[in-house]
């Protein structure tokens, strides 16, 4: 697992500019080269070419993903990003399509992904950690930070990317905690990568 493709799913906004995201962005940068990984890098504010996407995440053995959460999910630009990129790989070069034959077509949705590796998200939160994990906190019901998470876990699931331990900084915009989320997301790399 030498070759890591970080993605900054950020999308810039009158309240929010990004520099936390592409703090960490960076931090995740810094990290992996210091250990010896390749590194490619792909910023949703910047201009990509959706085969050169598929090509890094075809080379990744690794997919590190930073984003915010924006409205219970990732910012318009990444969408747009996995509408465009994620499609054009579906068609043979990241996953056989949705994973069903014409043998079997009510078995196997999902799981035609020819891609193998790690994925881990990194995410930010106005959500307090105390939202999380409680039935009393009616908003999210009990949910964990994953289940709220669980369609971009399904998005790489798909192409056949296993998952690391989630990181989230919460709380980032009324209550944040930046050097301690510094700190525990330098451990929490530390970590999944020490023995790699």
């Amino acid at each position: 697992m030498k070759n890591v493709f970080i993605i900054n799913g950020h999308q810039k906004y009158p309240f929010s500019e990004g520099r936390l995201n592409g703090t960490f962005t960076a931090k995740a940068k810094e990290f992996f080269e210091s250990n010896d990984f390749k590194v490619k890098l792909t910023t949703m504010e910047d201009d990509y070419d959706v085969q050169e996407e598929v090509d890094k995440f075809k080379w990744a053995d690794l997919i590190f993903f930073q984003t915010p959460i924006n409205w219970m999910g990732v910012s318009w630009s990444f969408k747009k990003y996995i509408d465009e990129v994620f499609s054009l790989g579906m068609m043979g070069q990241m996953s056989d399509g949705d994973g069903r034959s014409e043998k079997d077509p009510k078995k196997n949705y999902g799981l035609g992904g020819k891609l193998k590796g790690n994925y881990m998200m990194s995410v930010t939160a106005n959500a307090p950690k105390e939202a999380f994990n409680d039935k009393n906190e009616s908003f999210f019901n009990g949910l964990s930070e994953d289940e709220l998470l669980r369609p971009m876990h399904l998005n790489f699931k798909w192409f056949g990317f296993e998952p690391l331990p989630t990181f989230m900084a919460y709380d980032v915009m009324k209550n944040p905690e930046v050097e301690m989320d510094f700190k525990r997301f330098h451990d929490h790399l530390y970590e999944n990568f020490k023995n790699v």
